[in-house]
C-alpha cells in the first residue's frame, strides 16, 4: 500500500478550476493532490526578433515556486533548477500549437506552484496546455484568429518511478525522495512521446523497468488529456 492508500496505477486526485485568474487572456489552478500549480497564458502581438517576418508564432514560459510553496521559505529568484524547468515546459508547448497558424504572437505561460508535494514541473506542463487553449479560445471569440486551428490535440505530463521495488504512477514527495528510479514523461494525446527524464538514484533500471514505466505514464497520461479536453471544450 502506497502511503496516501493509493493503487500503483492511481493518479492522486485531480481538480482543474479554468479561468482563475481575471486578467489573463487564459488561465488555470490545476490542483494534483497536494500540488497546486497556477497556469496563465498571455498573448503579446509580437514575436522574438530571429523570427520577424516569418509568419509564425512563438511559445515561451516562465516557471516559479512561491516562497512558501514547500515547508521552509525559498527565494524567489527560479535559480538553475526553476530556469531548467521552464525550458522544459516551453519545449512541450511548442509540440501543442501549430506556430504557422498561430501568426505572429507570442504566448507567454507562466507557471506559479503555490503549493509542491512532487511533480510541480509535470503539473505545470498539464495546465500550461489548458491555459493555452483557452487563450486561443479568447482569441477566436474576438476574432484575432478565425478557428482553433492552431490548438494541436493536448500534451501533458506525469511522473512514474520505482519505489521498493515497484512501478508507481504519480509521485508525491515522500516516495519521490526515496524513489529507486524517477522519471518525468511528456506525451502528447495517443502516447507519442515529446520527453522523458529519467534517473536511476541507485543501481540501473532494465529496459523491462523503462518500458513499464512508459505504459503505466501512458495510463496517466490518457486521463489527464481527457480533463485537459473537457476543460478547454467548456
Amino acid at each position: 500500500m502506497r502511503p496516501d492508500g493509493r493503487r500503483p496505477d492511481q493518479l492522486r486526485s485531480l481538480e482543474i478550476i479554468p479561468g482563475f485568474q481575471k486578467h489573463a487572456e487564459g488561465s488555470a489552478l490545476v490542483k494534483l493532490g497536494d500540488t497546486w500549480v497556477v497556469c496563465s497564458a498571455s498573448v503579446e502581438s509580437t514575436v522574438p526578433p530571429f523570427l520577424a517576418g516569418k509568419g509564425q508564432g512563438w511559445i515561451t514560459a516562465e516557471y516559479a515556486m512561491l516562497p512558501r510553496a514547500t515547508h521552509t521559505r525559498s527565494k524567489r529568484d527560479p535559480g538553475g533548477r526553476g530556469k531548467e524547468i521552464q525550458r522544459l515546459i516551453g519545449r512541450a508547448l511548442r509540440a501543442a500549437v501549430d506556430l504557422k497558424a498561430l501568426g505572429e504572437r507570442t504566448l507567454t505561460v507562466d507557471c506559479d506552484v503555490l503549493c509542491a508535494d512532487g511533480g510541480t514541473r509535470v503539473t505545470s506542463i498539464t495546465g500550461a496546455w489548458i491555459a493555452i487553449g483557452l487563450a486561443l479560445r479568447h482569441l477566436v471569440g474576438t476574432g484575432a484568429l478565425p478557428d482553433l486551428a492552431a490548438l494541436r490535440p493536448p500534451v501533458a505530463a506525469v511522473s512514474v518511478g520505482i519505489v521498493d521495488g515497484e512501478v508507481v504512477l504519480d509521485l508525491p514527495y515522500v516516495e519521490d525522495a526515496r524513489a529507486d528510479v524517477d522519471m518525468n514523461v511528456v506525451m502528447a494525446e495517443g502516447g507519442a512521446l515529446i520527453e522523458v527524464q529519467g534517473t536511476a538514484e541507485g543501481a540501473a533500471f532494465s529496459r523491462a523497468q523503462l518500458d513499464a514505466m512508459l505504459d503505466l505514464a501512458a495510463v496517466g497520461i490518457a486521463q489527464l488529456t481527457a480533463a485537459q479536453r473537457a476543460v478547454v471544450a467548456g
